[in-house]
């Protein structure tokens, strides 16, 4: 093409249709260190980006130190580390608070870093009143799906009204909260599921926020509750998804809280693609689907997101490069303003098809939420929700496993070339190995260097205020100004309002998904007698990671297969899997790690096996694991690897049974 032809493709539009202002551009993104992460957000600012979404990694966000035994292996993996006041500086200097518009990913220790956000704003000299943003805040998802949580659910519940309450008075374009559905979808919510629950999330909240602001003021502060959505392949099942979540809002602001300014009942949200979709296999393939998922929440003007953040094509293979971010984020841009989107009223009001679609979601939603409702409400109800999110989930890979849902390259047109976006050194970004070295560097030195009676003080007045019900906000920034860490400030909500190890949704009863299990189920019972017990699988989730969903999979599927499983949930140490797997007598061993520590973390704990006299008990493990790092767990003794591309589960329970089978072992 010629450049008088390239040029002849824009048309500015007449001045009688004038194009809406777009949504904000967003990427995802942090990681290794504060200085590192600064860097990469100043670069994606350059290149058009008009907001910024902080990945914080999951010491962070759970409420410990970098140096933490719990924090091995997880430092800068999934996110970036802000243990304290100067970390917080290094991550945004030279940006501008007072003229960003920020969204930080983080719930349970949203009070923390909302705190060390408004000291680093307050030190750059900008109003805070002025500062614009959002912490996502929502613990409840956390128990049903990501598992950052660190307080049992009423405590939690508690300090997200005292940030609603806290940004109220102090920080009034602030969102305190925004409602994630995002994640739900991805532990394998239906439409349906994903609507009631959200939507029951944010009536906790409300109920709970209602005593803690003047009742005036009330409608304003619904009017300021967001939501983080996922947007799925299925494109128009989406898109009308969204447009329930619109009419269900507006009705329950109105019929619930008596909200009649229209403005303070609107549906707002952002949106981050669906990751879970991502394929290892055929990557390429990706791109596509991020593209037609950004479509079912930008083509309805009447349910068209506030702010889009696009993974990169390559998420499942590894950590994605900034050039592989800069496309996600053009394609956002030239959806924008290249194409007339922005231009039109809604393409779907009035469309018979798209009606009865919206109908149907909202009464299979309303059908849940009266269900949570008579339970007494979300925070009653997380253990009947978590357990419909891993049936749910099932079904979903299920329909993948038998081929009647299709995903293009996994389970049909499985021959391909290769992709020459894969090959290469530097097809996918390490991260440094050397940063966690350097974090805990220097946070030793900044504990060395404050003033220790300063940081004392305002931590027994954070832990008064937890104990007397008074807002958690004012004791936190006095906490992060007097140069208090992460780990201290969740050591003190811990030690007023204790620990909690949310459901893992997995039943000890077998379900009735027996079909096309019944020959597994006669290899696990030959191999039990032959091991003169029933085969033992314990199922461990070390380190930090909370993304349980592959976990309870392999442990439900398991269990329908007939073996006697041990899976306790997330969070645990080493040690504690080690010990398990000696007073269950585990037969083999099965991890899942998903945010990048498998290395470490998988070496300690074989190396305690090995100490504990379980060397000869098989070790699998599964999770994004690029194949250099395969041949590593492998050359340490882990008898197999599985990554996303192993999707069949029964194969994996094939390979367990044949693990454990002392025949098999024998004959080698």
């Amino acid at each position: 093409m010629n450049r008088e032809s390239a040029m002849q493709t824009t048309e500015t539009p007449p001045p009688d249709r004038q194009p809406d202002r777009p949504w904000l551009f967003r990427t995802y993104a942090g990681h290794s260190t504060a200085s590192a992460s600064n860097a990469l957000y100043r670069g994606n600012l350059a290149k058009g980006q008009t907001g910024l979404s902080v990945a914080f990694d999951l010491p962070t966000q759970t409420g410990y130190d970098s140096d933490h035994k719990l924090a091995r292996g997880e430092v800068g993996k999934v996110g970036v580390p802000v243990a304290h006041l100067g970390d917080m500086r290094m991550l945004f200097d030279q940006i501008p608070l007072d003229q960003m518009n920020t969204s930080m990913t983080i719930n349970a220790t949203a009070p923390w870093l909302l705190a060390l956000y408004i000291a680093v704003a307050e030190e750059q000299g900008a109003d805070v009143a002025a500062l614009q943003g959002t912490v996502q805040n929502d613990l409840i998802k956390e128990y049903l799906s990501r598992g950052t949580y660190v307080c049992p659910p009423k405590p939690s519940l508690r300090m997200i009204t005292d940030v609603a309450a806290y940004t109220r008075e102090h920080l009034p374009k602030w969102n305190p909260m925004n409602i994630c559905s995002y994640h739900l979808q991805e532990a394998g919510a239906t439409p349906e599921e994903e609507l009631a629950f959200a939507l029951a999330t944010a009536t906790a909240v409300l109920d709970d926020l209602r005593g803690k602001v003047p009742e005036a003021q009330f409608p304003e502060m619904v009017g300021r509750i967001s939501f983080f959505v996922n947007a799925g392949i299925r494109f128009v099942t989406e898109m009308c998804k969204m447009r329930a979540f619109v009419e269900l809002w507006d009705e329950i602001t109105r019929d619930r809280y008596g909200v009649e300014e229209e403005k303070f009942r609107r549906f707002r949200y952002g949106v981050q693609v669906n990751s879970l979709g991502l394929t290892e296999q055929q990557p390429e393939n990706n791109v596509y689907r991020i593209l037609l998922e950004t479509l079912a929440v930008t083509l309805s003007k009447n349910a068209r997101a506030r702010a889009v953040q696009l993974p990169a094509w390559n998420e499942a293979l590894g950590l994605p490069r900034p050039w592989d971010q800069q496309w996600s984020l053009r394609m956002q841009q030239i959806l924008a303003y290249e194409t007339d989107l922005l231009e039109y009223g809604d393409l779907f009001d009035g469309n018979p098809v798209v009606t009865r679609k919206v109908e149907e979601l909202k009464d299979g939603a309303r059908a849940e939420l009266a269900q949570i409702d008579a339970m007494g409400g979300a925070m009653e109800a997380i253990d009947y929700m978590k357990a419909r999110l891993v049936e749910s989930n099932a079904e979903r890979i299920a329909r993948i496993e038998a081929g009647e849902t299709v995903v293009v390259g996994v389970n049909r047109w499985t021959e391909h070339a290769p992709s020459p976006l894969t090959s290469g050194p530097e097809a996918i970004m390490l991260a440094d190995p050397e940063a966690e070295a350097d974090q805990i560097a220097r946070l030793q030195a900044w504990r060395a260097a404050r003033d220790s009676a300063a940081v004392e003080k305002a931590l027994t007045e954070l832990r008064a205020a937890a104990k007397s019900g008074a807002n958690i906000m004012p004791a936190s920034i006095a906490a992060a100004k007097a140069g208090a860490t992460t780990g201290e400030w969740g050591d003190a909500v811990r030690a007023v309002f204790g620990q909690y190890r949310g459901p893992t949704g997995v039943s000890k009863n077998p379900s009735n998904r027996t079909e096309g299990l019944d020959e597994i189920r006669a290899r696990v019972d030959a191999v039990s007698d032959a091991l003169g017990r029933r085969l033992k699988f314990v199922v461990g989730k070390p380190g930090l990671d909370g993304h349980s969903n592959g976990a309870e999979q392999i442990a439900a599927r398991a269990r329908d297969c007939g073996m006697d499983i041990t899976y306790e949930g997330i969070r645990l140490t080493p040690e504690e899997i080690v010990a398990s797997a000696l007073k269950d007598g585990a037969h083999v061993v099965g991890l899942s790690i998903l945010s990048g520590s498998h290395v470490p973390l998988i070496e300690e704990l074989m190396e305690r096996m090995r100490a504990a006299g379980l060397g000869d008990v098989p070790v699998v493990a599964g999770g994004i694991i690029p194949e250099d790092d395969a041949k590593r767990l492998r050359a340490m003794g882990v008898a197999k690897v599985y990554t996303p591309k192993d999707f069949q589960l029964n194969t994996i329970m094939d390979d367990i049974v044949s693990l454990a089978d002392p025949r098999v072992r024998a004959a080698q």
